[in-house]
């Protein structure tokens, strides 16, 4: 194997997971980030929707022996525990007893793997933007936005994993004649609040779930944290007659909680001051194509694929792009204009796939959680996939714990498995004879 000097962008999730998977491998690893170093600045408060941690993040995880380190930062979330607007509530299982997924902080996760990154050899470098990349030297130019210092950096290739605003990406596209961009907001921002430990410093909620709070427009979640808090994240409209454009005033928020999330609100004490002090943030798809030039330079993980948080795949979807790009890697004998080639060419298909389903999911949690039809629908997919899994497995199992499952197979899987349903729905009586012989031979006829 010939020795590489890469230079990932990025000391992000991916770019670090990134790193360590180059480094492992031989390779001379050079990472730059444009932000301050998050182990030793706090710069991540009010910015950061927690993550869920999943089988496909996990076994790329596991690749570089990391699983058991990663852990021991997280909590396990065994379903959605949802609140309903009649204060109801109830637990929906994510899946069969034992699959789960994990809460944890990005902040938290982004600083072990910079952690590891570097003690298995990788440089980093702070305060560093991309400014320009000389495609024909294969140097890019780097600012030290604290001093104004210009570097150039010579690289055999490099990696763009800066994110969904990514300025690689801007150069790569700045510089190609077909260059194909996408971007794509959905109706509504997020904001960051906070439910503390309660008085006797133990969770306020029940601690190994996803809470959900579905409002048909909106919602607010919550995720459990280690030190027995939970990170909430409200999802709203941006404008309209319950939007954060409306929501200006102290009088305003109170009354909008306490009316529409009365029991969040009875545990929320810095409410208002998490409210108006925390930014509100976009949410944005990103597709786009080409990734790669030659043997030279690749796009990956948010760079190329932004996708809105509503599967929990953001991460998870970065980190099997590491994976798939070790195995090309494994395959190809470190040719690297048929690896990059081809990673663009498996991901490209099932990044939108995820892109497109996470965009549907939104629609699900917001409005359908709380739908008794549509838990009796997925009451009916769950004993079908207990009783037949080679030939029904939920939407939801296939993007979570199938890790070896492409997106695209799992998307088609939902197109053909929701159609199924929509049928078996109108059926006259449904509620009574969910469980009968004849929904089943009705379904198993259907399926393709």
């Amino acid at each position: 194997m010939q020795q590489k000097n890469i230079v990932i962008v990025g000391a992000g999730l991916v770019g670090s997971l990134l790193g360590i998977y180059l480094i492992k491998r031989g390779h001379s690893v050079k990472i730059f980030e444009q932000r301050a170093d998050m182990r030793k600045t706090n710069i991540s408060a009010g910015r950061s929707i927690n993550l869920a941690l999943s089988d496909r993040g996990f076994l790329a995880l596991e690749k570089v022996g990391l699983v058991d380190e990663i852990k021991n930062i997280g909590i396990p979330m065994h379903g959605r525990f949802i609140h309903n607007a009649d204060n109801s509530t109830a637990f929906q299982p994510y899946g069969k007893e034992g699959q789960y997924i994990y809460s944890v902080s990005r902040g938290a996760l982004n600083m072990k793997l910079m952690d590891i990154a570097e003690q298995f050899g990788a440089e980093l470098f702070f305060h560093q933007k991309c400014i320009s990349v000389d495609w024909s030297l294969h140097k890019i130019e780097f600012k030290n936005i604290l001093n104004e210092d210009k570097t150039d950096v010579a690289a055999d290739i490099i990696f763009g994993a800066d994110g969904a605003f990514s300025a690689t990406r801007l150069q790569h596209q700045l510089h190609h004649e077909r260059f194909n961009y996408h971007q794509f907001y959905i109706d509504c921002s997020y904001k960051e609040l906070t439910i503390p430990p309660n008085d006797k410093n133990d969770f306020s909620l029940m601690k190994n779930a996803l809470h959900i709070w579905p409002r048909k427009h909106f919602m607010l979640i919550a995720l459990p944290n280690n030190d027995k808090s939970f990170t909430c994240t409200l999802f709203l409209p941006v404008e309209g007659d319950i939007s954060f454009e409306t929501l200006r005033t102290e009088k305003k928020v109170i009354d909008f909680f306490k009316e529409t999330f009365p029991d969040a609100f009875e545990l929320m004490p810095t409410l208002l001051n998490d409210f108006f002090h925390n930014p509100t943030s976009s949410l944005v798809t990103v597709k786009c194509y080409p990734w790669v030039r030659d043997d030279k330079f690749s796009l990956i993980g948010d760079a190329a694929h932004a996708i809105v948080p509503f599967y929990g795949q953001g991460m998870n979807c970065g980190f099997e792009d590491c994976r798939i790009l070790n195995e090309l890697i494994d395959k190809h004998q470190e040719d690297w204009k048929i690896i990059l080639q081809q990673f663009q060419t498996l991901r490209k298909p099932d990044t939108d796939a995820i892109a497109d389903l996470a965009i549907f999911n939104f629609t699900e949690m917001r409005e359908r959680t709380a739908d008794p039809k549509f838990l009796l629908q997925k009451k009916i997919e769950a004993k079908l996939y207990e009783k037949y899994p080679d030939k029904w497995i939920p939407v939801y199992t296939a993007v979570t714990f199938s890790p070896n499952m492409r997106y695209t197979e799992a998307l088609r899987r939902n197109e053909m498995q929701e159609s199924i349903m929509q049928q078996v729905m109108q059926m006259r009586g449904i509620e009574k004879k969910w469980n009968s012989e004849e929904v089943e031979q009705l379904i198993l006829s259907r399926i393709k």
